[in-house]
C-alpha cells in the first residue's frame, strides 16, 4: 500500500500537482536506505534535493553605489552656452543679408551646382553598396535550403 502511494504522489510530482507537504514524504521516503528497484533513480535525486535545500551561500557580494550625477549643473550649463551662442549671433550680423541673389539664372546655377554635388556624395555612397546584391542571393538560396529540409522533414516525418 505504502508503495502505491508513493508512486502515485511521484506521478503527481512529475505533473507539478504536489504540495511541499507531499514533497517532505516523497523526500522522506528516498532517504531510507531500501527502495525498490524501479524507484532507485529517484532516491538520488531526492537525495540531491535535500543536500541542497542544506547549502547556504556565504560569499560577501560588495553593493555598489551608482553616481549621482547632478543634472541641475548641467541644465545651467546648457542654458549659458546656449545664450552666449544667442550673443555672438546677434552682434555678428548687423545686417539683413540672407544670402538671396537678386539674378534668377545665378539662383538656378548655384542651386543646380549644389544638386549636383549632393548626387555626386549620393552615387559615391551608393557605389559601395553593392554587395547587398550578393547577402540577397545567398538570403535567397538558405530559403530554399529550408523548403528542401522541411519537405524532407515531411516525407521522413521527423521532429527536428
Amino acid at each position: 500500500m505504502v508503495l502505491n502511494s508513493i508512486e502515485k504522489l511521484l506521478e503527481k510530482y512529475e505533473n507539478g500537482e504536489t504540495s511541499l507537504k507531499e514533497e517532505q514524504l516523497l523526500k522522506n521516503y528516498f532517504a531510507q536506505e531500501t527502495v525498490p528497484p524501479h524507484l532507485e533513480m529517484y532516491k538520488s535525486m531526492f537525495n540531491y534535493f535535500k543536500v541542497s535545500q542544506q547549502e547556504q551561500f556565504t560569499k560577501h557580494v560588495p553593493l555598489k553605489t551608482k553616481k549621482v550625477y547632478n543634472y541641475k549643473w548641467i541644465s545651467v550649463a546648457a542654458v549659458a552656452v546656449l545664450m552666449v551662442g544667442f550673443y555672438f549671433k546677434s552682434t555678428s550680423k548687423s545686417n539683413d543679408d540672407l544670402g538671396t541673389y537678386q539674378d534668377p539664372q545665378e539662383a538656378y546655377n548655384e542651386v543646380a551646382k549644389s544638386l549636383a554635388m549632393i548626387s555626386g556624395h549620393f552615387n559615391k555612397g551608393v557605389s559601395t553598396m553593392g554587395y547587398l546584391n550578393e547577402y540577397e542571393k545567398g538570403y535567397e538560396t538558405l530559403n530554399y535550403l529550408n523548403e528542401l529540409e522541411n519537405s524532407t522533414r515531411i516525407i521522413f516525418k521527423t521532429n527536428h
